[in-house]
Parts: C-alpha cells; structure tokens; sequence
C-alpha cells in the first residue's frame, strides 16, 4: 500500500528512515515527506504550503494511500482527509489529534525571528522522552529544523464532512489507549469524536516511536493498511 509519512516540528523526511525500511520489507510503498519550512530551505513557508506539498503527495500517489501524521502533523494527515476523502484510504495519527477548524495549527512555543526553534527539552520531560537516550536527544537537537512562523500561526480550514467517513487510526505513545478514549468521550478531542470508524492501539514510547520504537511503529502502520 501507498503510506505517506508526515512528521512533527522540527522534522524532515528522514525521521522516519527507521519506519520506511521496516515497511518496504513488509511489502508497503512508504514516502517520507520533507515538507516546505522543515528540510527544503523555504524560509517563508506557511501552513498553506504544508497542506499544499501533502495534498500534491495525495494526488501522485499510484492507489489511495494511507496518511500518517505525528504529533502536530496530525492535523495535516486531517487536513488531507478533509481535501481529499475520496481519495484517502486511511489516516493513523502518531501521538497527537486533529485540530478543529478556525484554531491555530500548533502556536505551542515561542517564536524568535520569524521562526519557531525546538525548545529544548524542558519542556518534553516525563512521559515524552523517557525513552530517548542522551545520543538521541542530542541528535535530535543538532538537527532540528526551525520551523517559519506561518506554519504554527496558521489557521486550520476544514470544510468536508465526508471527513468524518475517513477510517483513523490513533496510535498512542506517550498516553495510552484508555486516557484517549476518555478525552474523546469527554469531547475533548472533537474531530476525532465524530470519526465513523476508529480504532486505538498502543506504543510503548515516549512521543517520538520513530526514533525509539520504528520496527514497531511499522508493524501497526502495516496492520492498519491491511485492514484499510
């Protein structure tokens, strides 16, 4: 099947090496995205580019493919579906949930010179990055890309309800299966409370399996797109 992979701030394409690998030698066709402000040099990019370079991504695939977004990429696999429903076989959602319409996309930290820098992390202790070793942190930071402010201040549009007819998968990391259904049963996460067919499953990892956990990441992208 036809994945197309989509990482969080700060990520290029290749945070997902480690998950293309193990999916090719499962049989899928996994891209890996480098979208426009994180990894292609484009200084000035906005959301409307992201979603731009996703939506074209969308397009050349060869059979309706399988979208993956990871923490705040969620909403950018959500934002295709809602583009795109007939065209999307499946979205699975990698540690995060979609943003509703007219919100910021991920306004999360503070933003320097037009951009917003990976904050160290401070902010990420506990459950997030328990599992990343000091090589892997470091790694982390020396590449992390800043992102151009109009990417995060930019403002979700979502207009087809057919949005809603798109199979999701949650994969829950750093939160488990039980903690996300009860935000949604509480409306918390109200996109994903409106999903016709959903189903959850665990990781054990902190917020970035594909670093830690990507043989396993593939194995339940896999298993989704079998059932897709």
């Amino acid at each position: 099947m036809d994945i197309l992979l989509i990482a969080g701030l700060w990520l290029d394409g290749s945070a997902w090496d480690g998950v293309v690998s193990a999916l090719e030698e499962l049989g899928h066709r996994p891209v890996a995205l480098t979208l426009p402000g994180q990894g292609d040099g484009a200084a000035s990019a906005t959301l409307e580019d992201q979603v731009a370079a996703v939506l074209t991504a969308v397009d050349a695939a060869p059979e309706k493919p399988m979208v993956v977004g990871h923490s705040a990429a969620c909403t950018l696999a959500w934002l295709a579906a809602d583009a795109r429903p007939e065209q999307v076989a499946k979205v699975a959602l990698v540690g995060g949930f979609p943003s509703t319409d007219g919100q910021p996309y991920a306004d999360f930290f503070e933003t320097r010179d037009g951009v917003m820098p990976f904050p160290g992390w401070d902010p990420f202790e506990g459950p997030d990055s328990a599992d990343l070793d000091e090589e892997t942190r470091s790694r982390f930071a020396a590449a992390a890309i800043p992102v151009p402010e109009g990417v995060p201040k930019g403002t979700v549009r979502l207009k087809d309800e057919r949005r809603f007819d798109v199979p999701m998968l949650l994969v829950c990391p750093e939160f488990t299966t039980t903690q996300a259904r009860d935000w949604i049963d509480a409306g918390d996460v109200p996109e994903v409370t409106r999903i016709r067919h959903l189903d959850l499953v665990d990781i054990d990892s902190g917020h970035w399996p594909m670093f830690t956990e990507p043989v396993e990441l593939a194995r339940l992208l896999a298993a989704a797109a079998a059932d897709a």
